[in-house]
């Protein structure tokens, strides 16, 4: 598997950014099929960046409702990615 096809996006949230500034955390969508080690190497060359730690999850998609008909989103991946003390991730705002 692809690098660029591991990580999909860099999730930008309150809680995210939080832990960026605390813990030297990042959050990222990941395929679903990806495992720690294939996260870890992707952030790494990416990034070009130290990984320490990789913690993921699974989120369930949640049921929506569009008039009468009934739906669910889609289940995704997250991956917590926390670099070596000194280590940054810099995202360009609005790209």
């Amino acid at each position: 598997m692809k690098h660029y096809d591991t990580i999909k996006k860099p999730l930008i949230t309150e809680k995210g950014t939080n832990a960026q500034a605390t813990a030297n955390q990042y959050y990222f969508a990941v395929d679903p099929h990806a495992s720690k080690t294939e996260i870890k190497e992707a952030v790494s060359d990416i990034f070009k960046v130290t990984v320490t730690a990789v913690r993921t999850m699974r989120v369930r998609g949640k049921l929506r409702r569009v008039g009468r008909s009934m739906g669910r989103t889609a289940a995704w991946k997250k991956a917590i990615v926390t670099l070596k003390e000194g280590d940054r991730i810099e995202f360009l705002e609005g790209a």
